[in-house]
C-alpha cells in the first residue's frame, strides 16, 4: 500500500508544473501534488498525463520521473507526520 501511495504521489508530482530539477518545500510538494490531482481529475488522470509524456518524450519524462520519485521520498518518508497526511 505504502509504494502505491508513493507511486501516486510521484505521478501526480510529475503531472504538475514544477520544474524538475527543483527542491521544493514539503509544504509546496503536499500542495502541488493535491493542484494536480484536482487538475487531471483524480490520479488516474495523473498516471495517463505521465504514460502520455512517456510515449510522446520518453528521454525527458525518465528524468523527470526519477525527480519527482527523488522529491516524493524525501518529503514523505523521512517526515512521520507528512506520510500519514493525503
Amino acid at each position: 500500500m505504502r509504494s502505491q501511495l508513493l507511486a501516486a504521489r510521484a505521478a501526480a508530482l510529475f503531472a504538475s508544473d514544477l520544474p524538475a530539477g527543483s527542491r521544493p518545500s514539503p509544504a509546496l510538494v503536499e500542495a502541488t501534488i493535491a493542484e494536480s490531482v484536482r487538475t487531471c481529475g483524480g490520479t488516474r488522470g495523473c498516471v495517463a498525463a505521465l504514460a502520455a509524456a512517456y510515449g510522446d518524450y520518453p528521454e525527458t519524462a525518465v528524468a523527470r520521473m526519477r525527480w519527482a520519485r527523488s522529491v516524493v521520498q524525501g518529503v514523505y518518508e523521512s517526515s512521520p507526520h507528512m506520510a500519514l497526511a493525503a
